[in-house]
């Protein structure tokens, strides 16, 4: 568990204040001008910053530098905090007290991510911090756990990106379309997206339906390997499935999908040319 102290230091906040911007009563043109640099210093687009956020025109500078020290504090890097600020420009104006600070301590106290995997889960997935605790990510998580992420199984900085999928929305679908499409059970599917959490991030149209269909039509195969396979999900079915099936289909090779798909381009290749250099040799 992180100590609240070492990561999240109140003073830090009412020091910047204080310290850079005392006395800031009103948005004049010179603090205007100089809210802009510092916005391009941080490499963040001020005219898409203020059209997303109009709020930021009348903001204090001291409010938008209390964000970026908050951010710090958590161990991103300077150009890291700007990006996610240029991609969530909200952030700006955000309260780091009221909105930003409850996240990070979700994240610490209630998944028990450590101080130093917090900015990987920041940086993996920014929108984090613009996710309601409440009504967003405790609920995320809650159904996250009913699936079986717990215990060695538990979300850690690699995936939680789940947390910030609506559970009624996007989780829920893809769930019952494994069970309804391919006729698992709960319990079954469940055991797949444990194992490969992609799954719950992947979309049920333009993701899952086709490949299942090509795996089913094209490559004749069992739902079954699907169910041991779940990775097969992961992979580019224009740029990997439908050319290496090609492949194996034109030389007549029957290959679990794990095998077809796990070694690199380099490795299935020399495994090719393998097995035309033996049947060469046969004839």
């Amino acid at each position: 568990m992180i100590a609240r102290c070492s990561l999240f230091p109140p003073p830090c906040f009412s020091a910047v204040r204080v310290r850079c911007f005392a006395g800031e009563t009103s948005d004049t043109g010179i603090l205007f001008r100089e809210k802009l640099i510092y916005l391009q210093d941080l490499n963040v687009d001020p005219h898409k910053a203020l059209r997303v956020n109009p709020s930021l025109r009348s903001a204090p500078i001291s409010s938008v530098v209390s964000v970026e020290t908050l951010l710090s504090s958590t161990g991103l890097s300077r150009p890291a905090v700007g990006r996610i600020l240029d991609m969530f420009p909200d952030l700006l104006t955000s309260d780091p007290e009221s909105e930003i600070l409850p996240v990070l301590r979700f994240l610490s106290d209630e998944i028990s991510i450590s101080e130093q995997d917090i900015p990987k889960s920041i940086s993996r997935c920014p929108r984090l911090l613009i996710s309601s605790v409440d009504y967003q990510l405790r609920p995320a998580l809650t159904f996250l756990k009913t699936l079986g992420f717990v215990g060695r199984d538990t979300i850690t900085s690699r995936n939680t990106v789940l947390l910030v999928s609506n559970v009624e929305r996007t989780l829920i679908p893809k769930i019952e379309y494994l069970e309804e499409g391919l006729g698992f059970t709960r319990e079954e599917v469940a055991k797949m997206v444990v194992r490969s959490p992609a799954l719950l991030t992947y979309s049920v149209d333009n993701n899952l339906v086709p490949k299942v269909e090509f795996f089913m039509e094209e490559m004749r195969g069992d739902v079954k390997e699907l169910k041991r396979f779940p990775q097969y999900f992961s992979f580019s079915l224009e740029r990997k499935i439908k050319p290496r099936h090609r492949l194996l289909k034109e030389h007549g090779i029957l290959m679990p999908l794990s095998e077809m798909l796990k070694v690199s381009d380099g490795q299935f290749n020399n495994w090719l040319l393998e097995l035309r250099l033996r049947s060469a040799e046969r004839r």
